[in-house]
C-alpha cells in the first residue's frame, strides 16, 4: 500500500516548539518520523510526502530515514503550498497510486487503525474517511478538530470546522483515491478553496465518501503547545 503525508504547511501553531512542524521532536523522533514509521508498520511500503515550507530541510531529512529504514520515500515540492491542503494532495496526483493512504504529517494514530483502514473495501470513486465517534475525547481540540455529520450507513452528510451538528470527528486518515484529487479540482473550478474537506464535501453529495469508526483507539492532532505536550505524555518510553 502507498501512503501519502501532506506536511507542506507552516505550522504556525506550532512555531514555538520547532521551526518546522514534520520535524519537531516529539519524544525523541520527529512527528513525521513517527508518522511513516507507524505507518511502515502497518503495511504502507512506500511513501509520497508533498513539501512546501522549509522543503529543502525536510527534504534532506527524508532522504536518511529513507536510508535508515530502507524504506521508498518520494519527496515532492508544492510551489502553491500556502494554498489549501488539498493543493498538497493534487500536487502528488502524478505520482499516486489509483488507491492509497493519505495521512497528516503532524497526526500520530494507532497502527491498527491504518491497517484496518487499508484493508477496507471501497469502490474505486470512493473515499473511507477514519473517524471517531467519541465526541467527549479529552484528546480532541474541538476548536479546530474538522467535525463530521454521517447518515445511519456511515456515509458522510457534511464535513468542516465548527459544525453545530455533527456526530464525530475527522481523524486525519483516509483510504484515498484519485476521486478525491478530482473533487478537489472541482471545488477549485467551482471558487473554492480545494481543502480536503472541501474535496469530500463534493464526494459527499455523491454518496461517495464513507466512513470507518476507529473505535476507542488512539489519535492525536498535535497541531499546537497543549497537544505537543499530550503527543510527549503519550510516547514517553
Amino acid at each position: 500500500m502507498q501512503g501519502l503525508i501532506v506536511a507542506a504547511g507552516q505550522g504556525l501553531r506550532l512555531r514555538s516548539i520547532s521551526p518546522s512542524k514534520p520535524l519537531a521532536m516529539v519524544g525523541g523522533a520527529t512527528l513525521i518520523e513517527r508518522v511513516i514509521e507507524t505507518a511502515a508498520s502497518a503495511g504502507v511500503d512506500r511513501f509520497v510526502v508533498v513539501t512546501g515550507y522549509e522543503a529543502e530541510r525536510l527534504t534532506a531529512f527524508l532522504t536518511a530515514v529513507a536510508a535508515r529504514l530502507s524504506l521508498e520515500i518520494e519527496a515532492v515540492f508544492n510551489p502553491d503550498w500556502r494554498a489549501a491542503n488539498g493543493v498538497s494532495v493534487a500536487a502528488a496526483e502524478a505520482r499516486l497510486d489509483d488507491r492509497f493512504l493519505l495521512m497528516m504529517a503532524d497526526h500520530l494514530l494507532d497502527a491498527s487503525i491504518i491497517a484496518d483502514l487499508a484493508a477496507r473495501q471501497a469502490d474505486p470513486d470512493e473515499v473511507v474517511l477514519a473517524i471517531d465517534r467519541r465526541l467527549d475525547n479529552p484528546l480532541v481540540d474541538l476548536d479546530d478538530v474538522t467535525r463530521v455529520r454521517t447518515d445511519p450507513q456511515g456515509r458522510i452528510l457534511a464535513i468542516g470546522k465548527l459544525m453545530a451538528d455533527y456526530d464525530a470527528f475527522d481523524c486525519g486518515l483516509f483510504l484515498a483515491s484519485k476521486a478525491l484529487i478530482a473533487a478537489i479540482r472541482d471545488d477549485l473550478a467551482d471558487g473554492g478553496k480545494g481543502g480536503i474537506s472541501e474535496g469530500m464535501t463534493g464526494l459527499a453529495r455523491a454518496g461517495k465518501a464513507l466512513t470507518f469508526d476507529i473505535g476507542d483507539r488512539f489519535w492525536l492532532d498535535v497541531d499546537d503547545a497543549v497537544a505537543y505536550d499530550q503527543a510527549e505524555q503519550f510516547t514517553a518510553p
